[in-house]
């Protein structure tokens, strides 16, 4: 295109009489100014209606964020972005989305993600809409993989944490939440109790005779299908977790914040099993017997002084074995 207009041209400044030189070049600048000239329908219409928006923006942009894992590894990991901006002129048509994109895949192509780069594209968005928007708002969404050993045996295997982030620029000011799920068992305390009882009746019936037992008689009886013929249900479980971030902290804490409320939830579920593992996982749910209440108190306690977090807010669901709904609660941090 740009040789041709060339060539055309040169033909008209060498002086040439030529009606088929001065038509190309007659068309071919009719063409160029019409290129030069595409329209911009949200900087040149009006609204058809006015009014300001609080967000305009785009949902599931894909991109690849980097991060770095505990060793100090950078990795990259697909995820899907919501990028906004206010609508703060109601005489506006609309924003330029192209550049909330370009700057998205310009921050983040080679940079490890950040709250210094995320207050980076916050601050582009509302710059490339200078006049238009006050504040401006990005959501990050992926999975976070973890490498996870098994409780015991020598065996390992990946999970993969579902992940999004929260950010926000309004007034000046930035905003950070970072969300996780975790994932974990959660064995009924009520339904311990009745088990429980139900061994007690079944030794009853069977040695109420009996005065006196040896040892081996015990340990031989409780190893039975008729000993152990109750047993507590358990099902899966899921707390999510919203924590907003201090204004001076510079990384997102999702791989320690993981590990940490993993720790104090006690159980959560696991990849590569063997039997001993699978023992273990028997043993600890035993031990951290929990309503959905327990698990709501135990994980506030756990973030209530947890370094960098501002504010939080947990929402458990028990996704019920014994029922067909969910069991569910929610914990915020203490007002005071």
């Amino acid at each position: 295109m740009f040789e041709f207009v060339s060539d055309a041209l040169n033909l008209k400044q060498m002086g040439s009489t030529d009606q088929g030189a001065q038509s190309v070049t007659s068309t071919d600048s009719r063409v160029a100014s019409t290129t030069n000239l595409m329209p911009d329908v949200a900087n040149e219409s009006l609204p058809l209606t006015g009014g300001t928006l609080e967000r305009v923006g785009m949902s599931g942009v894909e991109l690849v964020l980097r991060l770095r894992d505990a060793s100090g590894e950078i990795f990259r990991t697909p995820a899907r972005a919501d990028a906004a901006v206010s609508l703060d002129d109601e005489n506006v048509k609309g924003i330029h989305m192209s550049r909330l994109f370009l700057s998205l895949n310009t921050r983040l192509a080679d940079t490890e993600l950040t709250l210094p780069v995320v207050n980076e594209i916050l601050k582009d968005f509302i710059h490339t809409h200078q006049g238009m928007s006050s504040s401006s708002y990005l959501t990050l969404n992926y999975e976070h993989s973890l490498k996870r050993p098994a409780l015991l045996s020598d065996h390992a295997g990946w999970r993969a944490y579902p992940v999004k982030i929260q950010s926000a620029c309004q007034q000046g000011v930035f905003r950070h939440q970072l969300q996780v799920r975790l994932t974990y068992s959660s064995a009924c305390p009520c339904s311990a109790a009745l088990s429980r009882q139900l061994i007690q009746q079944a030794f009853e019936n069977r040695f109420n005779d009996r005065s006196e037992l040896t040892h081996d008689e015990i340990m031989q009886w409780l190893g039975t299908p008729e000993a152990i013929l109750a047993v507590p249900h358990s099902q899966r479980s899921h707390a999510d977790v919203c924590v907003e971030l201090e204004s001076d902290i510079e990384e997102f804490p999702i791989e320690s914040l993981i590990d940490y409320l993993e720790r104090v939830i006690a159980t959560p579920v696991q990849t590569a099993v063997k039997r001993e593992d699978e023992q273990e996982f028997a043993r600890l749910n035993g031990a951290n017997l929990m309503f959905c209440e327990d698990a709501a108190r135990k994980l506030k306690g756990a973030l209530e002084g947890y370094a960098g977090v501002k504010d939080f807010r947990v929402e458990i669901n028990h996704l019920e074995s014994l029922h067909p709904h969910d069991a569910a609660a929610v914990a915020i941090k203490n007002r005071s």
